[in-house]
């Protein structure tokens, strides 16, 4: 018969071991409660930091769940995702004091597979870019490179708006064609 959370708390404050079947008995179920309420890379770091955390606490561990040790894990999980709201809300709070942007830099898997397809065309890029009228490729490193608005780019150019868009559509269109995509 498998031993209780709670005999398993008791032997992991000498064995190792103990701890470990105590992991992984239930880091998925953390993990998947985090994960629904946060990005992956939090869920994971998270969870880790619950067993760091029940780690240091074994000998606070109180039986009063009939044997499980679940009710204590998630005690430390709600207790470390409130101080992780805590301290996102003061930091979203001081960006704005201070007016900064609020960023995510977190990519997804296809993110990543998709920028790395698109660092493969590189070389392609560069050669459809030089082949660019010097007037559509100027529009277009202001628009899309820089994220300048349309007024600034017209500005820069010495040109209209509307001659600006033009130039940048032009552009985006040999691009495309380049690249076999219209």
């Amino acid at each position: 018969m498998a031993a209780s959370d709670a005999e398993l708390i008791r032997r992991a404050r000498k064995d190792a071991d103990a701890f470990s079947e105590l992991y992984l008995r239930h880091h998925a179920q953390l993990y998947r409660w985090f994960r629904s309420r946060l990005p992956e890379a939090e869920a994971s770091e998270l969870t880790a930091e619950v067993f760091a955390q029940a780690a240091l606490g074994l000998r606070r561990f109180r039986d009063e769940a009939g044997g499980s040790a679940l009710p204590w894990l998630f005690g430390i999980a709600k207790n470390l995702l409130r101080r992780y709201d805590a301290r996102g809300r003061l930091e979203t709070a001081a960006r704005r004091r201070l007016g900064m942007p609020l960023r995510s830099y977190d990519l997804e898997s296809e993110e990543v597979e998709r920028r790395l397809d698109a660092s493969a065309l590189r070389p392609e890029l560069e050669s459809a870019l030089g082949s660019l009228p010097g007037d559509q490729r100027a529009a277009l490193e202001l628009r899309v490179v820089e994220e300048r608005p349309y007024q600034e780019v017209a500005a820069v150019l010495g040109c209209s708006e509307t001659a600006a868009r033009l130039r940048v559509m032009r552009a985006l269109g040999r691009l495309a064609r380049s690249f076999g995509r219209a």
